[in-house]
């Protein structure tokens, strides 16, 4: 019983001389790369290995970080999002094979006949060729798009099939953020939900707090976004955003997400209530490249299997990466997007791998 206290007093004294070796690692980054504030977190399916959150919330303030501060996700949203439809079509609200336009009749005569055959699975799995829209595109204005925070997205997505959306040319995976808006608006169909409300749902289920848009729009002493210059990003609704909010809107803590990211190592592990072990690893395995929500990849280091993705909404980045086979997960928040602090962030990520086996 002795050996065993002080064998466990020995793995707790060198597990925190690790993360405090990391700690500094990370610090080091996050000045280095000019990034305001910097999270991050290791967890296994059961425990939190390691949590930090360094810097400042708002670039030349003294507004310290905080670990329960929100981040943007997004296009990390695009998990959340693949997993709220798959526990729909588990609980039989909809089905993989449901095609938007049986859901959207009236939107399909105006709409390219290429796309009437598109279906929940393929826009959740990238694999609708549609072409690419993003925050950054000029059209549609504003103007065009009315009504409320629902209303927009459908009018969004009629005047997104209305043009010549359609890529010809085949690919593996066609990276389309309307693809996840249209799989959004089949799922606010489907239920009678707005997503928004869909998504609070699924986080009180999962005891997580789940919002949209900026976190500073609700409370300013949460972290600020800030673009390439390191300008911060002032309180406002993105209506552009908005659109894409089943495709790229939410916010939420690092513990939180955590959360989530340990529900899913559990389920790859078989240890769901909801899903068995094989559902789980269709979700982030079943198609080559990218799945229901997940990226994958083989990492070249370590020969190790990663499902995996990474958000950049304007001002905040963000990277969540899962390898089932050393029960480890790994996210990176950052409240500035730019390219240096992308390669900062690559190398955090880098290293924590080493560290944990990965």
């Amino acid at each position: 019983m002795k050996k065993l206290f002080f064998a466990l007093i020995i793995f707790v004294l060198c597990n925190n001389a690790h993360s405090q070796k990391n700690n500094s690692f990370a610090d080091s980054i996050r000045v280095k790369y000019n990034i305001p504030e910097l999270a991050y977190a290791v967890t296994s399916s059961d425990s939190i290995l390691e949590i930090q959150a360094l810097g400042f919330q708002r670039v030349s303030s003294k507004f310290k970080a905080k670990i329960d501060d929100r981040f943007r996700l997004g296009s990390v949203t695009k998990t959340v999002t693949s997993y709220l439809a798959a526990v729909l079509v588990k609980e039989g609200k909809i089905k993989w094979e449901t095609k938007f336009f049986d859901l959207y009749p009236e939107l399909k005569a105006q709409s390219n006949p290429a796309a009437y055959n598109f279906t929940l699975q393929d826009f959740i799995t990238f694999r609708a060729n549609i072409n690419t829209w993003s925050y950054g595109n000029e059209t549609p204005a504003q103007k065009e798009i009315t009504g409320n925070n629902q209303q927009q997205r459908y009018e969004f997505i009629s005047w997104f099939f209305k043009q010549n959306s359609i890529i010809s040319e085949k690919q593996a995976v066609y990276w389309s953020n309307p693809s996840y808006v249209a799989a959004g608006l089949m799922l606010e169909k489907a239920t009678g939900k707005t997503y928004e409300t869909l998504v609070q749902e699924l986080g009180k289920n999962l005891n997580i707090d789940f919002d949209f848009g900026q976190p500073n729009l609700k409370d300013i002493k949460q972290p600020w976004g800030h673009n390439e210059d390191l300008k911060p990003e002032k309180p406002a609704l993105n209506y552009k955003l908005n659109w894409l909010s089943s495709a790229g809107n939410i916010n939420v803590s690092l513990p939180d997400y955590c959360k989530f990211t340990q529900m899913q190592l559990q389920g790859l592990q078989g240890k769901s209530k909801i899903f068995s072990s094989d559902e789980f690893n269709k979700m982030h395995f079943g198609i080559a490249e990218f799945s229901f929500g997940w990226n994958s990849e083989i990492n070249e280091t370590s020969k190790l299997k990663y499902s995996f993705h990474n958000g950049n909404p304007g001002t905040f980045l963000t990277k969540v990466y899962i390898c089932k086979d050393i029960n480890k997960a790994f996210i990176i928040f950052a409240n500035v997007q730019s390219e240096e602090a992308d390669k900062g962030l690559m190398l955090l990520l880098a290293k924590l791998q080493q560290n944990y086996g990965g």
